[in-house]
């Protein structure tokens, strides 16, 4: 997989967006990271799963998927090795990514009281 790839990939979730941040392409939903190119070189991307999913796709594919180093990956924060990885494979990972940013962001707006 390339990282244009990954980026096209990331692009077609609902109401996605690229952006940057701390020089790294970033796509966000509704303002927040579900994804990043290019951390730590661009052999990677990175993918914001929840501790459990990151798990899971650690465990079945371990030649694409790595818990980022420190507290980050403990949290979930997933290393997608791009060379190793397939569209079938990061897809799911990034729906996963895509679908608990948006649901933490929809869960807090939606339960305010006016």
């Amino acid at each position: 997989m390339t990282a244009n790839e990954f980026r096209r990939l990331a692009l077609t979730m609902p109401d996605a967006e690229e952006r940057a941040h701390m020089g790294h392409p970033d796509f966000r939903v509704r303002g927040k990271i579900f994804a990043t190119l290019g951390y730590p070189s661009d052999a990677w991307a990175m993918v914001k799963l929840n501790p459990e999913q990151q798990y899971d796709f650690t465990r079945l594919y371990p030649a694409i998927f790595a818990p980022v180093k420190g507290e980050w990956g403990r949290q979930g924060a997933t290393r997608v090795q791009l060379e190793s990885a397939d569209e079938a494979t990061v897809r799911p990972a990034i729906r996963a990514a895509w679908e608990g940013v948006a649901a933490k962001k929809t869960r807090k707006t939606g339960s305010r009281r006016t």
